[in-house]
């Protein structure tokens, strides 16, 4: 691919930063062999523990995330003082307040979701678009649900919160199922036997992204009982994310609206970078 094509597809601060350096080039504030330098560290960053992915939001449209579970502290604090620097909008996800406090060492420019357990750095507006329906059975399935959540909020998605809808009270989910229409997508996290998927399946008009969460007691087996069930789900369009992913649910149900507000502008699909929103990339998954 042609560098000036890589360039019109990147977004955010990967765009911005390659046409400064192209016009400085162009300029002749510096020379050829100085921006060849600068373009060999884009690709990713070798912190040595870490090699941090810069070129993510360019290929994908959709940016790399922190998985802050398992990582050291230390580790941590590393990967968001290389990222802070040139990018707005750094998920990390699985944060303890601990990791939080941490993160708060190197930034001040943060902010915390205790619920949804996830951080994010150099927090900015983003124009959000479409509407992404988040559905929980119970509220012990709200953490999972709150993931999913401020996952698309971030990425520049309108989201809808229906919560405690389980099937034992269906009277409560039909008691929405107008607004439920209105979405593009939903996201259904349940724990116990994880039937709300499928009920929802067999209502919209949409993919729905089940989230099996592992709430429920001995037999649920920690959410594979939901996970079976959801897989086995006999709605069509009904497709499953790992146990408490909310994460993966929120992020595949953002591309999912994105498709359809293009397809519904008559824009159609240019390609992924070309209709991300303007968020960061980040280093860790």
């Amino acid at each position: 691919m042609a560098f000036c094509e890589i360039v019109r597809k990147g977004t955010g601060m990967e765009s911005a930063y390659l046409r400064h350096l192209l016009e400085q080039v162009r300029g002749r504030r510096i020379d050829l062999d100085s921006a060849m330098q600068q373009l060999k560290n884009l690709p990713f960053d070798d912190l040595g523990f870490a090699k941090v992915d810069n070129h993510r939001c360019v290929r994908t449209g959709v940016p790399e995330v922190i998985y802050s579970e398992g990582k050291t502290l230390a580790h941590i604090q590393g990967i968001v003082k290389n990222m802070a620097r040139r990018h707005d909008n750094i998920l990390a996800t699985r944060a303890s307040r601990e990791v939080f406090e941490g993160i708060r060492m190197v930034t001040d420019s943060c902010e915390y979701h205790d619920l949804a357990r996830i951080v994010v750095i150099n927090p900015r507006p983003v124009k959000k678009i479409g509407n992404i329906a988040v559905v929980c059975a119970g509220t012990c399935d709200i953490p999972v649900a709150e993931e999913a959540v401020v996952t698309a909020q971030v990425l520049g998605n309108r989201v809808s919160r229906f919560y405690d809808v389980g099937v034992a009270g269906i009277h409560r989910l039909l008691h929405v199922r107008d607004e439920l229409y209105q979405a593009n997508v939903a996201v259904v996290a349940a724990g116990m036997e994880g039937a709300l998927a499928s009920v929802v399946g067999g209502l919209v008009p949409y993919p729905v992204v089940a989230v099996p969460t592992s709430i429920g007691y001995g037999a649920s087996f920690g959410g594979i009982a939901a996970l079976l069930s959801m897989l086995n789900s006999c709605a069509s369009g009904v497709s499953v994310v790992n146990i408490d992913n909310g994460f993966g649910a929120g992020y595949q149900t953002s591309l999912i609206n994105r498709l359809a507000v293009n397809a519904a502008s008559g824009e159609g699909a240019e390609g992924p970078a070309e209709k991300a929103p303007k968020v960061a990339v980040a280093g860790g998954f």
